[in-house]
C-alpha cells in the first residue's frame, strides 16, 4: 500500500538537501563576507538590528537571543535588536501611521550610522521590510537582506544579499534559519578567536 505520509516526509527532505546544498556552495563567501561586515561593526560599538514578518519574525528573535545571550561560546553579551517584538510599538504605528512604517519608524529611533540591519523576507517583497531598508541605507547603515525566489524588490536596497532561489516559502525559511545561525558561528569566530582576520574583507 502506498504509504503518502512517508512520501511527503522523503520528497521535502531532498528537496531541502538539494535547495540546502546548492545555497551553501552559491553562497560561502558571501555568509564569511556578511559576517565579516557584523563583527566590525559590533568591534567598533555598532549593534545588529533585525526585521521580517510571520516567520521571519520568528527568525528576526531567534538570532537577536543568538547575539544578546550566546550562541556556541561563551561570551559578553553582543547588542542585537529584533524589531518585531514591541506589541505596543507594532500597534501603535501601524494604527496611527500603516503597517508599512512599523519597522521604519524604529530604525529611525534607533539605528545609527554604522550599524548594521537585516531584513529577512522569503519572497523580498515585504513592503515594511524594504521600506526600512530603504531608510537605513540614507542613514549610511549597512544593509543586509535574506531572500528567496528571485530576491524581488529587496535587491534593490541592500549593500549584501543572501537569496535562496527556491519557491517553497517553507525551504527558504529552513534555509534562512541555518544561514542565520552560520553568521552568528562567524561573527563569535571573527570578534573572539580570529580577529586578525577582519583585516580584510575579501579573504
Amino acid at each position: 500500500m502506498r504509504n503518502k505520509g512517508l512520501e511527503i516526509v522523503q520528497e521535502h527532505s531532498l528537496a531541502g538537501l538539494k535547495a540546502r546544498e546548492d545555497f551553501f556552495g552559491q553562497n560561502a563567501q558571501t555568509l564569511v563576507r556578511i559576517s565579516k561586515v557584523i563583527a566590525l561593526s559590533l568591534a567598533g560599538g555598532g549593534k545588529v538590528l533585525l526585521c521580517g514578518n510571520g516567520g521571519s519574525a520568528a527568525d528576526a528573535q531567534h538570532l537577536a537571543a543568538e547575539f544578546v545571550n550566546r550562541f556556541l561560546m561563551e561570551r559578553p553579551p553582543l547588542p542585537a535588536i529584533a524589531l518585531t517584538t514591541d506589541t505596543s510599538i507594532l500597534t501603535a504605528v501601524s494604527n496611527d501611521y500603516a503597517f508599512n512604517q512599523v519597522f521604519v519608524k524604529q530604525v529611525k529611533a534607533l539605528g545609527r550610522s554604522g550599524d548594521v540591519l537585516l531584513g529577512i523576507s522569503t519572497s523580498g517583497n515585504s513592503a515594511n521590510v524594504n521600506q526600512a531598508l530603504a531608510v537605513a541605507l540614507d542613514m549610511r547603515i549597512t544593509t543586509v537582506g535574506l531572500c528567496g525566489g528571485d530576491g524581488g524588490a529587496m535587491l534593490e536596497y541592500c549593500n549584501h544579499l543572501l537569496m535562496v532561489e527556491e519557491t517553497s516559502t517553507p525551504i527558504i525559511q529552513e534555509i534562512h534559519i541555518a544561514a542565520g545561525h552560520l553568521i552568528c558561528r562567524l561573527v563569535d569566530h571573527f570578534l573572539f578567536e580570529a580577529v586578525n582576520e577582519l583585516r580584510s574583507l575579501e579573504d
